[in-house]
């Protein structure tokens, strides 16, 4: 695929969507060596990655159902187990973090907008390597210093679940860019 085609064909596949087909280390280092090339102001290159694979996966589940069922007061035992299982039903999961620049040298919308620049580049290269894959932001995100050594001004932004899958996804259209568009 060319670029255009693989920007236009990239999806939200869900961990529901993923067949067992294994996602290999190999694959997960060419994801992570795409993210690596994305832009940053200052080269501050804030994105940090924690990668869960087979056992810590389901480590991971077992904490979100348990943080969620301490801390929710409207509890749902179907979100309950959807979090305890989704994490086991990946491929593997790439916990996105963000490492701030210690002296503060940009604005923070700049470091999270570069993390999810390298975000983009691993998306757009698990579509043309035919890999689903989700960003995930929980409201549960804001515990995980609990489940990662975090370093000091490290925040975790998210999961980006990933999984092999056989079910073909909906074609996306979006809206017209002229309804977005002002020329000045």
């Amino acid at each position: 695929m060319d670029l255009k085609e693989i920007i236009k064909n990239r999806r939200s596949v869900m961990p529901v969507q993923y067949n067992t087909k294994p996602i290999s280390k190999e694959q997960i280092n060419q994801l992570l060596e795409a993210a690596n090339w994305a832009p940053t102001h200052k080269k501050t290159e804030p994105w940090r990655f924690k990668v869960l694979h087979g056992v810590s996966q389901e480590k991971l589940g077992s904490f979100l159902a348990e943080k969620y069922k301490e801390t929710e007061v409207k509890f749902s035992a179907f979100k309950y187990n959807k979090l305890q299982e989704n994490p086991k039903k990946a491929g593997a999961i790439i916990a996105i973090c963000m490492q701030r620049d210690p002296k503060e040298s940009i604005p923070e919308w700049e470091e999270v907008a570069a993390v999810a620049m390298a975000v983009q580049n691993m998306w757009l290269t698990a579509t043309d390597m035919g890999l689903g894959s989700y960003w995930s932001s929980p409201g549960l995100i804001k515990f995980m210093n609990e489940f990662f050594e975090l370093e000091s001004g490290e925040t975790c932004l998210g999961f980006f679940y990933l999984g092999n899958f056989d079910v073909s996804t909906d074609e996306r259209v979006p809206g017209p860019i002229s309804n977005k568009t002002v020329w000045m």
